[in-house]
């Protein structure tokens, strides 16, 4: 009997733990699709003229909604925005709205930054790294 309410209980444990997760990522959805960062949405349609074609140095971050690492690094994709306005365009691409880039790129792995200038990938970041050191990659681009 006691192991019969404790395989209950851990199903009903499982269950909680498994809308709350829920719950957590569908708030994190629609915190990102109504944030208002300057931070310019890159498409497969886009992505040619408003970066490649560019005069300006871009930082193109790849992410998806699921992913952990990515939703860290939203906040600085949107600093980095702030702080490069008018300097360099900085740029989200949701891999699983556009896989057409994406997988041009070869991109494999979430978080990835690609960082072009003159049309042409000069570096990529994989994963999370603090602001200073993406914006100093930015700024050894820029001048």
């Amino acid at each position: 009997m006691v192991l019969d309410f404790l395989k209950v209980s851990g199903d009903i444990f499982s269950r909680v733990i498994s809308a709350i997760t829920y719950e957590i990522i569908i708030n994190l959805n629609r915190y990102y699709k109504t944030m208002s960062g300057k931070y310019f949405a890159a498409t497969d349609q886009n992505f040619r003229t408003e970066i490649v074609e560019s005069d300006k140095v871009a930082l193109v971050d790849f992410w998806a909604t699921w992913c952990g690492p990515c939703m860290m690094l939203g906040p600085v994709i949107d600093e980095l925005a702030n702080d490069y306005e008018g300097k360099a365009v900085i740029a989200k691409l949701n891999v699983d709205e556009n896989p057409g880039i994406a997988a041009k790129y070869g991109i494999r792995s979430i978080p990835s930054l690609l960082l072009f200038k003159n049309g042409q990938v000069v570096d990529q970041i994989l994963g999370v790294l603090p602001k200073n050191q993406i914006s100093k990659k930015i700024d050894e681009l820029i001048v």
